[in-house]
């Protein structure tokens, strides 16, 4: 008898490989429960791929087509059941997790461009359009049950705290909108930062609430006083163009430039590099249960997936070490480029503004 054929062993990696996507997604998801991310792309299909750290096991699932023009925001319902996809076409689309089979349709559920959505409860949904107009769906009523108009640009990002009570907004108009979901109304709006407010995330559980900003500074605010940023830390960064919470005070925040850099929030500290796309602008991240992998999707067309597991072990103390001018970013998993490599070069440590913690000092406006 011929000799069996050994099975070569498939090499496990530290990450899984790259998803190679035909069109630059503008939005990724990961799901709360398994290893399946989807993807939206500015054709307007969305895509399911379930990934493995094992080597050639990334697999494409299903692909859905119903949206007519760019896909700008994807997200999973808390149970994983669901996909929420939102579009250029105003319309809203809830498909199958599992077949990717479009269950509903909201066609021409706002007056302009969708450009976010955030699964709330069970019935519960919240989205925020380009020209700044906030609804919050109930899907037992097949309706919005609150429609507000009280930002003048577009909705970038949406947050709710852990009570599903009370909704955050971020907006082109450099604000931060206050809703109350249970009360189904508007609370108020803080003053306008510079820039764009690209992000918004809660920290310190809950006590804290993060916003970027398009100018590359990342605002505080304390629960209990929206109206005004209790601190702010400029990174060197063009851009803040999305951020997800690690832990309490880690936050991974994604740039035009390319570079995915780790910052700890009070004390405010850039960490390292996480990882990068070279030179692509990013356009989403998105965290992995059990905090474990980063994806991140930009405009090379491709997902790539970050080993975040050194964060959650970083302590960061108050006490501010003489930093020498001029060193590299500090790479944070074994695929940042960091050790040195030109691109580099004009990255230097990113100096912390001097000002006390809490105070307002180091702004210049």
């Amino acid at each position: 008898d011929p000799p069996l054929q050994e099975c070569p062993e498939r090499r496990v990696r530290e990450t899984p490989e790259d998803i190679d996507l035909e069109a630059p997604a503008n939005a990724i998801a990961l799901h709360p429960a398994r290893p399946l991310l989807a993807a939206g792309d500015v054709d307007g299909d969305v895509y399911l791929f379930s990934y493995s750290r094992t080597e050639g096991d990334n697999r494409q699932l299903w692909s859905s087509g119903h949206h007519l023009r760019s896909c700008r925001d994807v997200a999973f319902s808390q149970d994983g059941q669901k996909l929420f996809t939102v579009s250029k076409d105003k319309a809203i689309h809830m498909l199958t997790a599992e077949e990717g089979r479009l269950e509903t349709r909201l066609a021409k559920a706002h007056s302009s461009a969708i450009n976010c959505v955030l699964p709330i409860d069970t019935n519960i949904f919240a989205t925020g359009d380009d020209d700044g107009t906030l609804k919050i769906w109930d899907l037992r009523k097949g309706d919005a049950i609150l429609e507000a108009r009280q930002q003048d640009e577009y909705i970038s990002a949406m947050a709710v705290d852990g009570n599903g009570k009370i909704l955050l907004t971020a907006s082109g108009d450099g604000t931060l909108g206050v809703f109350n979901i249970k009360r189904r109304r508007f609370e108020l709006l803080s003053e306008p930062q510079n820039g764009d407010l690209t992000s918004v995330v809660l920290l310190k559980r809950g006590k804290k609430v993060a916003c970027g900003s398009s100018e590359g500074t990342i605002y505080l605010f304390n629960w209990d006083g929206f109206g005004a940023a209790s601190d702010r830390f400029a990174l060197r960064a063009e851009s803040i163009d999305s951020m997800v919470p690690i832990t309490d005070s880690i936050v991974c925040v994604g740039s035009m430039d390319g570079v995915i850099r780790a910052v700890n929030v009070l004390p405010n500290r850039v960490l390292g590099c996480v990882g990068q796309h070279l030179g692509e602008p990013i356009e989403q991240l998105a965290v992995a249960p059990g905090e474990q992998l980063l994806a991140s999707c930009a405009h090379d067309q491709k997902v790539k997936f970050w080993d975040i597991s050194t964060l959650t072990q970083l302590v960061v103390d108050d006490y501010r070490k003489k930093k020498k001018k001029g060193g590299p970013l500090r790479a944070l998993s074994s695929k940042a480029v960091g050790s040195g490599e030109d691109f580099f070069a004009d990255l230097r440590d990113e100096a912390e503004p001097e000002a006390a913690e809490g105070s307002d000092s180091d702004s210049s406006d």
